[in-house]
């Protein structure tokens, strides 16, 4: 690791409070998300970049509406300082042993993942006194939360493409066109363009339909039926509806399988080629994760092999 500063253009050396303040808004996206990961105001952290940007004589962020986005000038930058001050942090600020041994890991994610996959593959680490604090929530909503310090880790439906968000894939989630059994006895076999289901009632965990959207568009290449009959953001509410006889919906396989292997739901459709929607882990770059998240995000990997 080198200690060398980068220099300013008249030759002397950059403060590392501005740097370190940079590469915080830098990775956060904005200046307020970046002065909360600091733990500092955000007046005090525009007037640091403001500093830094005298300092260098050329403009590092660009205000928009909602944030700031980096001049080349920044990414450049960046790429220089951050390893080396993600060293010097680990070095100056090591964690004394067993001193954040009671801080709980904040993890957040969709509901019925949660409840279905997560949660029990993470039972063994809570009995073994590893703290989780749970969030639920839409996919950018959490993402948000994330870049902003407030979760460790995030289950993410969408790819996180920000910069301040390293991920991996986790697991992929199968669609599959479901029906009680008593309204999959009426349907018999489906045309190409599944026409028959067009007046059978929907049920769906938004008005949009964005599942059977998906499923639709890519099975049948066509928009899907009209209005949902039910709507309740949850899709375990959604399987239980479907189960007592609420009419016809789109769910990941994992979530329904059980239902399925009873007999409680009928599988509609088989297609060859299946939706698929690829679900990722998610957490802040360049943050160092402690003892118990990084046991919680490897448990989580390791499971995901046998979802």
């Amino acid at each position: 690791m080198s200690d060398r500063k980068p220099d300013g253009p008249d030759g002397r050396p950059l403060d590392l409070m501005l740097l370190r303040t940079f590469l915080a808004v830098h990775r956060a996206g904005s200046l307020t998300a970046g002065a909360r990961l600091l733990g500092l105001s955000q007046p005090t952290v525009t007037g640091q970049i403001r500093a830094l940007e005298q300092r260098l004589g050329r403009q590092l962020f660009e205000r928009l509406p909602h944030g700031v986005t980096p001049t080349s000038v920044a990414l450049s930058l960046a790429a220089q300082v951050a390893d080396p001050l993600d060293q010097l942090a680990a070095v100056a600020e090591p964690t004394p042993a067993g001193a954040r041994a009671e801080q709980p890991v904040h993890l957040g994610g969709p509901a019925e993942l949660l409840a279905v996959r997560v949660l029990p593959a993470l039972a063994p680490l809570v009995a073994r006194d590893v703290a989780l604090r749970v969030t639920t929530g839409l996919a950018d909503d959490l993402l948000d939360g994330l870049r902003a310090g407030r979760f460790d880790l995030v289950l993410s439906a969408v790819r996180p493409r920000r910069r301040a968000v390293a991920a991996v894939p986790l697991m992929d989630e199968e669609f599959v066109l479901v029906a009680g059994s008593g309204w999959a006895e009426g349907i018999g076999a489906l045309a190409e363009d599944g026409s028959a289901l067009d007046d059978l009632p929907w049920v769906s965990y938004a008005e949009d339909l964005p599942i059977v959207r998906r499923y639709w568009r890519h099975v049948f290449h066509r928009r899907p039926p009209s209005r949902p009959a039910l709507v309740v953001p949850d899709l375990r509410a959604v399987l239980a509806a479907v189960v007592a006889g609420a009419g016809i919906t789109v769910l990941p396989r994992y979530l329904c399988a059980a239902e399925v292997e009873a007999g409680d739901l009928r599988v509609l459709h088989e297609p060859a080629d299946a939706p698929i929607n690829t679900i990722y882990l998610a957490h802040r770059a360049g943050a160092t994760l402690d003892d118990h998240a990084r046991a919680v995000r490897e448990a989580l990997i390791t499971e995901a092999r046998h979802w």
